[in-house]
Order: structure tokens, then C-alpha cells, then sequence
């Protein structure tokens, strides 16, 4: 298996992902294509490989900022992420890794492997920690504007990943909403309740915000400009929480000595909290693998990213998603013969 990733995007520069990408090759037994300029590459390669690994540079002159926009996007025909997408189209790749510009990705994705058959929108998918274990939250941005048709998609393809890749035979399938019961939300919603409720999933009905780390369910399923700002209001409130926690362990110093005893307990919540830990998000319905990781991303983040990749190619989640849709639409001729 063969694993492109893409060394010029993210906050803290190549470095990091080149660490990433490198450790993933040496715990994981992978290939890994390093997709960047190849004097930064070589550079970075000097200081953390010892040789074993199986890494591959693949040049790429152009790189696109965090911050750019639409028409860099397709200017730059030799951005790292083009030529890391057509690596992947080309089958000299098995799956795409970036943490660059999240909306290049996207969009290029589309662009360039464009979308399974029969899937009309791909969706962006990331594993959440809950009480319980993960849930799945999609869409978290890849589209702000939906159809009903849309959403059934995305529960579908999310059954198909955890079933797949997390090994839960009958996954729990949420529709995000501002109420539990099935007459609350908008029309989007109200109408996407009652296409569910008729599909073979097993589909429990609304969850709110607050359900998203509760475990309630194991698919939770929303539009993109929903699930976005849901994702960022958590984790914002996770890392407010956090440094106001710090302020406060700083004014008392019996307060300091109950963290200290309780710091190693408090380093597994963390751990579990940590987006590192997960990874990034999976644009499902594209017809390739491609991961998308947090821009602040570490070199743990980017290593647990190509696992996610190699996950998915060998859950053969592209194929049971088309399957999956399928068998949905042929249920749906047979309704209405």
C-alpha cells in the first residue's frame, strides 16, 4: 500500500509533516509519497529517517496557502495537492493525506477524482471521542447548501464506514436537529426525519448539540454549515475550558497540589480528547481516499492520518459504499413499482 501525503500545508511547515508522514511509514509498514518541493524535503528527510523506511519523494514546485482562494486553486497546476490527488488518480497512490487548505482539498477532490457513482454530493466525515467510544459527524463543511437526498447519502455512507472501518454491525444513525422530536427543525430536517425513518437504517431519531460526545449514537448526520459550526463551537469551548482550568490551578497552591496528583488521570482525558489522536476527516463519496487533517496539525495528528488512510483502503470502504447506495436505490424502484 502506498500512501501520498502532502508536506507543504498545515501551520508549523514541512517539517512536521514530513515527521509525521515518516513515523507513519516506520510503525505502519507502509509507502509513503512525500508530495512537496524536493529540496525541502530532502533537507527535512536528513534529520528523521534512518534509511528503512519506504519513502518516496514526489516534486511538487507549487504549494497552496492556508488562506488562498478559489482561483489559486486553479492556477496552481502544480500544487502539492494537485499532484498529490493525481497520484491517487493515477493509481500510483492508494490514498491522499493533506493538512493544507481544507477548501482546496475539497474542492480539487471533486475536481480532479471527482465522486463515486451515484453519490451526489461527497461529504466530510470526521471520528469524534464520545462517552462511549466514537461517533461520526458529517457533514462537518464540505457542504454548506443540502438536499434531503443529500443527507440520506451521508447516513448511508457513514453506516458503511462504521460498519467497515470502526467494526459496529448495526450503527446508530442521528439526524442533527434542534429538538429530539421529529416534527422540530427546519423543513430540511423535518424532511430528511421521514426519509430515514422509511430507509433499512437504524435510524433513532434527532439528536441535538449537546449529543454529539454522549454516545447517543454512532452516525450523526447534518450539512455542512450545521456540522461546521457545531464542530468549531466544541472545540472552542474545549480549549476555553482548558485554559481557564490553568488560570485557575495557578492562584491556589493547594489547588496545584490536588492537579498534581491528579495530573496522570487528567493526561488520559486528554489523550482521549486530543485531535491528534483521530487524525482527520475522510471526504466520503469521492472516487479515491483522501484524508483531511487539522491544520494544527503535529506530527502524532499526521502518522495517525495515514493510519486512518490505510483503515479505509483495506476496510474496502469505496466499494461497499457503492454497493450500500445500490441496494438503496433499488429499493426505492421496487417502493414505487
Amino acid at each position: 500500500m502506498r500512501i501520498a501525503v502532502d508536506i507543504m500545508g498545515g501551520d508549523y511547515g514541512p517539517r512536521v509533516a514530513v515527521q509525521g508522514a515518516v513515523s507513519a511509514a516506520r510503525e505502519y509498514k507502509v509507502g509513503v509519497l512525500l508530495v512537496g518541493a524536493e529540496d525541502i524535503i530532502k533537507k527535512e528527510l536528513r534529520s528523521v529517517s534512518n534509511g528503512q523506511e519506504d519513502v518516496t519523494i514526489v516534486n511538487a514546485s507549487e504549494s497552496i496557502g492556508m488562506g488562498e482562494g478559489l482561483l489559486s486553486f486553479r492556477k496552481k497546476s502544480r500544487s502539492s495537492i494537485l499532484v498529490g490527488l493525481n497520484l491517487v488518480k493515477g493509481k500510483k497512490a492508494d490514498a491522499f493525506v493533506s493538512i493544507g487548505n481544507t477548501g482546496a482539498v475539497v474542492y480539487l477532490s471533486r475536481k480532479e477524482l471527482g465522486a463515486l457513482k451515484g453519490v451526489e454530493r461527497p461529504a466530510l466525515a470526521l471520528l469524534v471521542p464520545t462517552l462511549e467510544g466514537m461517533t461520526l459527524l458529517t457533514d462537518v463543511g464540505a457542504n454548506a447548501n443540502c438536499s434531503a437526498s443529500h443527507l440520506v447519502q451521508f447516513a448511508l455512507m457513514g453506516e458503511v464506514f462504521m460498519k467497515a472501518v470502526m467494526g459496529i454491525d448495526n450503527p446508530r444513525i442521528a439526524l442533527m436537529s434542534i429538538g429530539e422530536e421529529k416534527n422540530k427543525g427546519n423543513d430540511l430536517t423535518r424532511e430528511v426525519n421521514k426519509k430515514l425513518s422509511a430507509t433499512s437504517l437504524n435510524f433513532i431519531g434527532n439528536v441535538e448539540g449537546k449529543d454529539i460526545y454522549s454516545g447517543k449514537a454512532d452516525v450523526i448526520v447534518s450539512d455542512g454549515f450545521t456540522g461546521n459550526i457545531a464542530l468549531k463551537t466544541s472545540e472552542g469551548v474545549i480549549s476555553n475550558f482548558a485554559h481557564m482550568a490553568r488560570l485557575e490551578i495557578m492562584k491556589n497552591i493547594f489547588v496545584k497540589i490536588g492537579f498534581f496528583l491528579m495530573k496522570r488521570h487528567l493526561k488520559k482525558v486528554y489523550k482521549k480528547m486530543d485531535y491528534a489522536e483521530y487524525g482527520g476527516a475522510y471526504l466520503l463519496g469521492v472516487n479515491g481516499v483522501c484524508i483531511v487533517g487539522h491544520g494544527r496539525s503535529n506530527p502524532v495528528a499526521i502518522k495517525n492520518a495515514v493510519r486512518l488512510a490505510r483503515d479505509y483502503v483495506k476496510g474496502r470502504v469505496q466499494e461497499k459504499i457503492l454497493e450500500r447506495l445500490d441496494a438503496y436505490e433499488k429499493a426505492l424502484i421496487g417502493a414505487k413499482a
